[in-house]
């Protein structure tokens, strides 16, 4: 029976499968895509997938229900947030300029399985968030006209009653979908513009609304006699923070299109800069007027602007806020649309996903496969699905793309650079020269095999460090550290820190509430795991990292990575349970893609996405070479330094029997 368990070298051969990192082609320029984009296309992009629906319907939900005025300095505290994520994805988007987006930031620093459950989260969000978005958007021009287009389907299709199923299937919804996928499938540019179109509209809406609001003011709202400006105080602030945060969650759009960027290393940056700081400005500016134009206590959830102006007598403005909600709601469609099939080109490129949809029009240059596909899957949901249950878990998977992210800028930034670690000797070429050791004796050569053995031979004494390895000045007191491979210790003590943030924002979000901890032990665990969290980043920082003037790279690392990566793990602490108990659901989801049953023999097959298919289909599989052999090659010096080299023996013609080959470990002098 114990022939049939798997050997240790097979378990080692699987997990390095699994944190296996993706190799990047030499020339990033050369793409299948239309690099077509300039500046001003990106940051419409991503203004138009931040400003939305929530410009007109959060900001007064915000207002009325958990901060009050004090909604501005929310949004504040959320863009700060939500530029330190900003800020990674630009840097990654500035130096991997490919789409894919988080899985591809997470695939080329982090790992392969790592990648595949960010990117089918990422899919996700995308699916779900732009069917929520159609239906709303149904909703909200059905509202006009008196709720007329629903009495209709009611009565001349149905209504029914089945739990995850709408009540009545909204044709509406999925129109506007499948004619969002038909302008997609034209080609970026043509996307381009459309956005361009709608954007313009939009902000010339919000433009009217903030000097109509700001002539209508009136400072008594935020007096004492209507509540003050903070009436649920500093934790009704962050409350409204952790709300406000997901209304910036369409930057990432512009990084999945950095491979259609025409200069990816300048555009994507900017672009994100310049989106998000306009996207901030108007949700500031428009919390201000609507709280100033009527107090915030009688504020309208689902239609505050629209309601703000008919109160205040102009209720034609109301038309207009209509028709700005419409026109923001299509960019954010558009956004979905063109980032999803992208996200699924990226997989399928890298054989983790379905071959078919990697295939690009050689016309359009866009993947016309996915986005048909994922249109109509996306207009399915929009028809019969029920989606508000569903939309509260997206939140999940955005904020883990965010972390991920982050720690993937400070693995990779403590990372040497393609080219440094010297290359095995390999076999064929002429053995090195005999070296003399310090004293002048004759070296003495052993030989043994080994299938992970590298090049230990560093020269400690020069200035110029590599990335990864310790710092002078810290060498005197971590000089244990100095053995480790470079980069090594950097990835434990992010890892370590990852769980320090985890358990030090369990302990803020439960401690008092869920776990009831006495006084003592509940700043006992703070300390602790404050300690923890500041080691480790110490840790990070007593490193080389590289430094690089070509591209954009986030300032202060690792304490601006460390910072949103302990930010988003909060803020997905402070979700529902059932919203954890839906994403589980989700990523069982992954790991079987589908079943099927056979009645007369009960049994069942179970076909995996990832480990049926893409650990199998994947590129960097069909990189890795043949198993062989390898020795290595022990050099002793009299003195007693010893020297290590490695040497890639081709296998012999003999057969196989499943025993260990001991010939190798014999030793030579």
């Amino acid at each position: 029976m114990a022939r049939w368990l798997p050997r240790s070298t097979d378990l080692t051969r699987f997990c390095q499968k699994l944190n296996r990192v993706k190799t990047l082609e030499d020339d990033m320029m050369e793409t299948s895509f239309n690099r077509c984009l300039s500046t001003i296309d990106l940051t419409l992009l991503g203004i138009g997938g931040m400003v939305g629906s929530g410009l007109y319907v959060l900001t007064g939900t915000v207002a009325k229900e958990i901060a009050g005025p004090a909604v501005i300095v929310s949004f504040i505290i959320a863009g700060f947030a939500s530029l330190l994520a900003a800020l990674c994805y630009a840097e990654f988007g500035a130096r991997v300029p490919k789409t894919g987006s988080a899985y591809m930031f997470t695939y080329v620093s982090v790992g392969e399985i790592w990648a595949f459950l960010i990117g089918w989260n990422v899919l996700l969000e995308y699916m779900i968030g732009g069917a929520a978005v159609a239906r709303a958007w149904s909703g909200y021009l059905d509202s006009i006209f008196n709720h007329k287009i629903k009495n209709f389907t009611e009565t001349h299709v149905g209504a029914w009653q089945v739990p995850f199923l709408a009540r009545y299937p909204d044709f509406l919804a999925a129109a506007i979908l499948l004619v969002a996928t038909a302008f997609i499938s034209f080609g970026a540019k043509v996307s381009s513009w459309l956005n361009h179109v709608f954007s313009a509209i939009s902000m010339g809406i919000i433009l009217f609304i903030l000097i109509m609001g700001f002539v209508l003011a009136q400072p008594k709202n935020w007096s004492t006699q209507e509540g003050g400006f903070a009436p649920y105080g500093l934790s009704g602030i962050m409350a409204g923070t952790a709300t406000c945060f997901y209304a910036f969650v369409g930057f990432d759009v512009i990084a999945a299109s950095s491979e259609e960027a025409r200069n990816p290393q300048r555009a994507v940056p900017r672009a994100i800069a310049f989106s998000l700081g306009l996207a901030t400005g108007a949700y500031i500016l428009v919390s201000v007027v609507l709280t100033l134009m009527v107090p915030w206590h009688t504020l309208d959830p689902d239609s505050a602007l629209a309601d703000a102006f008919y109160r205040r007598g102009y209720a034609w403005a109301g038309f207009l806020v209509a028709a700005g909600s419409i026109c923001a709601m299509n960019t954010v469609l558009l956004s979905n649309l063109f980032s999803l099939p992208r996200i699924v080109y990226a997989m399928a490129e890298d054989g983790l996903f379905f071959q078919v949809f990697s295939r690009v029009h050689p016309r359009t240059q866009v993947p016309v496969v996915g986005i048909v596909v994922f249109g109509l899957l996306m207009a399915l949901l929009a028809l019969i699905f029920d989606l508000e249950a569903l939309v509260q878990f997206l939140s999940i998977g955005t904020l883990l793309a965010y972390t991920f992210v982050a720690a993937s800028i400070i693995v990779l930034r403590f990372q040497q650079q393609k080219g440094d670690v010297p290359a095995p000797v390999r076999s064929g070429q002429p053995n090195p020269e005999p070296h003399e050791g310090p004293s002048g004796g004759e070296l003495k050569e052993y030989e043994s095999f080994s299938d992970k053995l590298q090049l230990v031979d560093r020269d400690k004494s020069k200035e110029q460090r590599e990335p990864g390895q310790l710092k002078a000045a810290f060498e005197p007191y971590l000089e244990f550290l100095s053995d480790f491979y470079p980069g090594e210790v950097v990835t434990v003590a992010v890892v370590t820190l990852m769980v320090s943030a985890i358990c030090l924002c369990s302990i803020l979000v439960f401690g008092n509430t869920h776990l009831h901890l006495p006084t003592w032990s509940y700043s006992l665990l703070l300390v602790l795991f404050s300690l923890g969290f500041l080691l480790s980043l110490l840790l990070i920082w007593a490193h080389e990292q590289q430094h690089s003037t070509q591209t954009f790279q986030i300032p202060l690392v690792p304490l601006s990575p460390a910072l949103s990566i302990i930010l988003n793990i909060y803020l997905m602490l402070k979700l529902s349970y059932m919203t954890w108990l839906r994403f589980a659901v989700w990523l069982l989801l992954a790991q079987s893609s589908h079943s099927c049953s056979y009645t007369g023999r009960g049994s069942r097959v179970c076909l995996l996405v990832y480990f049926g298919y893409g650990i199998w289909h994947s590129k960097e599989n069909l990189r890795e070479p043949r198993p062989q052999r390898v020795s290595a090659r022990y050099v002793v010096f009299p003195g007693g330094s010893l020297e290590e080299r490695v040497q890639a023996v081709q296998p012999s013609s003999q057969p196989a029997t499943g025993l260990p080959d001991t010939d190798t470990d014999d030793c030579k002098r």
